[in-house]
């Protein structure tokens, strides 16, 4: 599986309202890029607009892969919302995709990856059964199941404690090595984690961030990813503010 470079330019319109302006976005092949900002700003409308999913919003300009091949149907999200099937299981819920495409699901793989999240004693049950951050995980294992060269992570690990939330986010930094990573956050120290390339978003376009130079995921209590993420901070802080 060859994943693509991505690049995204022009400016994003939610109706007849501008979100934000003169973007410049190139997320390279096989590494995780990461968007931040307020909230309202548009990360999870450009999500959507990579995963190729309907709405009340258009790019003026382009949303193009290097290898040139339309991303329809090569593109894995994990919405905010998780979206599991209420009356689904655990299990038939990871395996959905497959189901949904007339394929005979890997239910051993998906009992695996359900095992390695933690969840491998709930298969059966519900969703309204699960915590949150359970819930979030069977999400996380139904969009990692999925062989997409292009991985779409709208705050994958939002509801998660600390410690599991550290886990999760090394898991799919591992199993999503090869692929395209566009990954959403509030979260400056996920960010810093686990991204190759950062952006922040403003009604006024893309600024490029500069991360440590070590490679991610990147330890949560190294000097420079902690000096990193309080520099975010202080700018998301800002942007609040005004």
């Amino acid at each position: 599986m060859n994943a693509p470079a991505l690049h995204i330019s022009g400016d994003l319109w939610l109706g007849q309202v501008a979100l934000i302006r003169n973007l410049g976005l190139d997320f390279p092949a096989g590494q995780w890029s990461c968007l931040l900002g307020p909230s309202g700003v548009g990360k999870s409308t450009l999500g959507r607009l990579v995963a190729g999913l309907a709405g009340p919003f258009h790019l003026q300009g382009e949303c193009r892969a290097s290898d040139a091949v339309p991303l329809s149907g090569r593109v894995a999200m994990m919405a905010q919302d998780g979206q599991l099937l209420p009356w689904a299981s655990v299990l038939h819920n990871v395996t959905i995709g497959a189901r949904l495409r007339g394929q005979a699901p890997d239910t051993a793989r998906a009992r695996a990856l359900l095992a390695e999240l933690g969840l491998g004693g709930l298969i059966h049950r519900r969703p309204a059964t699960l915590s949150g951050g359970q819930r979030q995980r069977v999400a996380l294992a139904r969009t990692l199941i999925e062989d997409c060269p292009v991985v779409v992570l709208d705050e994958p690990f939002s509801a998660l404690d600390a410690a599991t939330r550290l886990a999760m986010q090394d898991l799919a930094a591992r199993m999503l090595a090869t692929r395209t990573v566009v990954l959403i956050t509030h979260d400056p120290l996920e960010a810093v984690r686990l991204a190759d390339k950062a952006w922040l978003l403003s009604p006024d376009g893309a600024c490029a961030l500069d991360l440590p130079e070590t490679p991610p995921p990147r330890s949560y209590n190294d000097k420079a990813t902690l000096a990193m993420q309080g520099r975010l901070l202080a700018r998301l802080h800002g942007m609040h503010a005004a």
